[in-house]
């Protein structure tokens, strides 16, 4: 369970920035979060919201036209911003934060063993050799729910189906021992049976290894049985992060109104699916306002003009929307989201 008071990693005012065709990107924009020891905090937003960008800076994995251009990242002490070269992050990647990708044939090498893809986690993070690295990497199979695990070893990845392909690559991940577990999309390339059963197995492992979880989706529907916190993501931005049951049950930003009303399973027989018109902002322009602003239907003037700060609903939810300020005019969330408390958790869980 979350230790609520240990933060184990600490982000602070954040921007990253890219170098595309000679114009710079501001993909990140001034974000803050803290991490607690032992949560799983989900971050969910449309594709190009800045998911992936934001947790690939925890274990240096920014594409090379990319840089920090301020802020801290904090972890144990070290500021993982300024971290520069491979050297730096040898200490980090893997062996204290691991990233489980969304493609599990991307993270794999198709001429070897799975064996032997899992035994080089454990010969470089915990400096297994030989059977007992063998011995280790077989209970790690076993560990992910693999059967047959000393036979499978031996085997290709080929061999395994795209369910079967996730648990390997979420093997190595664990043969690194992380204390931090970062889980890119995990199951989108999956139907929805194998779905539920990789969430559950990241689940049983952070329970057994008492990890930390991070898990990137643009799916809300997926992170109702998985979540702690939700941190909602729009435009290099977090605007909107609380408990599960508060973003789900009380949302308080337009575009988390507008990810929860496209949600299928809150769609009403025979009637189109809710979709978010227009598109998210070019980063390469300056953003004025509130980036949601010219897709929002109930926006204010002031969101045109100036950036809304974080206003705290809860000490555990906020939200940096305009609407909560409190001159501002009273606005309803659409009918969808009203109804959404009446309806049982179970409904929203089968996504």
């Amino acid at each position: 369970m979350m230790e609520k008071h240990e933060v184990i990693l600490s982000v602070s005012d954040l921007n990253v920035k890219f170098s595309l065709r000679g114009k710079e990107l501001h993909a990140l924009r001034g974000i803050s979060l803290d991490l607690f020891k032992g949560e799983s905090l989900a971050i969910v937003g449309e594709s190009g919201s800045g998911k992936s960008v934001f947790c690939k800076n925890f274990i240096g994995l920014l594409d090379k036209n990319g840089w920090v251009d301020s802020g801290s990242i904090m972890y144990k002490g070290m500021d993982l911003a300024r971290f520069k070269g491979e050297k730096d992050w040898g200490k980090i990647r893997g062996k204290e934060i691991a990233m489980v990708m969304q493609d599990p044939m991307t993270s794999l090498n198709p001429l070897k063993t799975v064996g032997w893809q899992i035994e080089e986690a454990l010969r470089l993070h915990q400096d297994l050799k030989g059977e007992a690295a063998k011995n280790k990497a077989i209970e790690i199979l076993a560990d992910v729910g693999i059967p047959d695990p000393a036979r499978r070893y031996g085997q290709y990845p080929h061999e395994f189906s795209g369910g079967m392909r996730q648990r390997v690559v979420i093997a190595i991940a664990m043969a690194c021992n992380p204390q931090i577990l970062i889980c890119d999309e995990p199951t989108t390339a999956l139907d929805v049976t194998i779905q539920a059963q990789i969430l559950d197995l990241i689940k049983a492992l952070k329970n057994k290894y008492n990890l930390t979880t991070i898990y990137i989706t643009h799916d809300l529907g997926v992170v109702a049985n998985v979540a702690d916190r939700i941190a909602v993501m729009y435009a290099g931005d977090i605007v909107e992060i609380g408990t599960c049951e508060e973003v789900f049950y009380d949302p308080k930003h337009p575009y988390t109104w507008a990810l929860l009303s496209s949600l299928p399973q809150l769609g009403v027989k025979g009637e189109d699916l809710y979709a978010i018109k227009g598109t998210p902002p070019n980063l390469f322009n300056k953003v004025r306002g509130d980036a949601f602003a010219p897709r929002n239907p109930q926006a204010l003037k002031i969101d045109f003009e100036h950036r809304p700060p974080y206003f705290e609903v809860t000490p555990t939810h906020k939200a940096r929307t305009w609407l909560l300020d409190p001159r501002a005019p009273k606005v309803e969330p659409p009918a969808i989201i009203q109804n959404i408390r009446n309806i049982k958790r179970g409904g929203i869980d089968n996504g």
